[in-house]
């Protein structure tokens, strides 16, 4: 029997990990998420979107830096990546403090600010 290498679904675990956190910070959107038991389905997605963006991101900095470090590449493209899925969540307070956003609404706002995969 051969074993497979795990990283792939390791580094998609990270992925996952990171989503989770990012979530966390947005207490009520996970909370949201969770209750109406919708909170893995949304990390997968999210993780899965995120690795799509930063392997992107590595080969368009890979091309424009040739020479440079790999992980230095790969460090960088994830920053974008991250700063690019928090552009797309919804922000940690709702507007006026005051109110809370429904799970509609910011499922509604995910899908509108997630690009096609």
């Amino acid at each position: 029997m051969t074993m497979l290498p795990l990283m792939p679904k390791e580094n998609l675990m990270q992925y996952k990990t990171i989503v989770l956190e990012l979530l966390q910070e947005r207490q009520e959107l996970h909370d949201q998420l969770r209750k109406n038991r919708k909170l893995l389905a949304t990390v997968n997605l999210y993780a899965g979107q995120l690795k799509t963006s930063h392997e992107s991101w590595k080969a368009q900095l890979t091309q424009a830096k040739q020479g440079s470090d790999p992980s230095q590449v790969a460090s960088e493209a994830l920053e974008i990546a991250l700063k690019e899925l928090e552009e797309r969540l919804p922000s940690r307070s709702p507007p006026n403090g005051d109110e809370s956003i429904s799970l509609d609404e910011a499922m509604t706002f995910l899908r509108r600010h997630t690009p096609p995969a």
